[in-house]
């Protein structure tokens, strides 16, 4: 047993907070500020983590759904001119809101890439109570029209941190929909996840992005016998002025109920309280981490369930670069 899972039977019960709410669109300063606000708010209802939507900060591509890639260019670089630099300003904001309200924060943001102008990933930070930031997870597989905008991130930020509420990893939106991804935290020893979404009304016709996000959320929990705080964006009508504009179908569309849903899960893959969907607000529930415990003795997918002789799964957690240099070669004598 590993010191973060046994002192997890020490730590008392906590209220997780699950953030359902729109970004001010492609304003990253009045974004972070009203993710500040927010923390917050939470905090003063007596959280102690927090849990913001996918790409936050300033907000989701929602043009590579509704127009063609070059219509769409112009708004790449909007996005890519308001995205995040890590470390930077925006993230030392969040970082010391986090340290003030004493909470584990887990916040989506666009990160600018540091070897490219132009690079974007799909980022979902990891801030401890004490302000620590403690991971800059980059999305592995952008999700369909999204590979427009972001670049895929590597196996290397796969990882579950002992924070101040307990082990906790952190993954966005489609990735709760990959088996080998999730497994790689469960062996690592998580017992709360942070699942972070968008609203998707431009899904197609037969998609409701509010059951997927609950059937994903229940699946990992139940077979982790794990907690799951699942906070998803909202669609406000800023943002659909500024995709749709005067196209009346698109603005329906852009209005489509049952885009968002918000809430935490727990070890039976049930809802701890009633998830939010669609509206702005704040979903809250008590965690006992404790009770993820008798549920494994049915089935424990990382342990006595599992056939490791039969079974085997490598992940590579080398970061990538574009490129190495060979060691310099020694200065000839003169």
């Amino acid at each position: 047993m590993t010191e973060p899972i046994a002192a997890a039977l020490r730590r008392p019960r906590f209220t997780a907070a699950a953030v359902q709410a729109s970004p001010v669109f492609l304003d990253p300063a009045a974004t972070v500020a009203k993710a500040v606000a927010l923390i917050h708010e939470a905090a003063e209802h007596g959280a102690t983590l927090v849990v913001f939507p996918e790409v936050f900060v300033p907000g989701y591509p929602y043009w590579n759904w509704t127009m063609n890639p070059v219509q769409g260019s112009p708004w790449y670089e909007r996005l890519y001119r308001a995205s995040v630099d890590v470390p930077g300003p925006y993230v030392d904001a969040l970082r010391a809101a986090a340290r003030r309200a004493g909470v584990v924060l887990v916040i989506g943001v666009n990160e600018r890439g540091r070897h490219s102008l132009g690079v974007l990933y799909n980022t979902v930070l990891v801030i401890d109570a004490d302000g620590e930031l403690l991971s800059v997870h980059r999305k592995l597989v952008p999700t369909w029209a999204e590979k427009l905008t972001w670049t895929p991130g590597d196996g290397s930020t796969l990882r579950v941190h002992d924070t101040a509420v307990g082990p906790l990893g952190a993954l966005a939106c489609g990735e709760n929909t990959n088996p080998l991804a999730r497994f790689t935290l469960l062996a690592q020893g998580e017992l709360i996840h942070a699942a972070c979404y968008i609203a998707l009304p431009v899904a197609p016709e037969d998609y409701d992005m509010a059951e997927a996000i609950a059937l994903r959320a229940a699946a990992h929990c139940f077979e982790g016998k794990v907690f799951t705080v699942v906070s998803c964006s909202t669609i406000s009508p800023e943002i659909v002025d500024a995709i749709a504009g005067e196209d009346q179908q698109l603005r329906k569309q852009l209005s489509r109920p049952r885009s968002a849903l918000s809430g935490i899960f727990g070890p039976d893959g049930r809802a701890v309280t009633e998830p939010l969907v669609d509206e702005e607000g704040i979903v809250y529930a008590e965690i006992d981490l404790g009770d993820c415990v008798r549920p494994k003795q049915m089935h424990d997918i990382v342990g006595h369930y599992n056939r490791f002789d039969v079974f085997r799964l490598h992940v590579d957690n080398r970061p990538l670069q574009p490129l190495t240099f060979p060691e310099p070669l020694p200065k000839e004598e003169e």
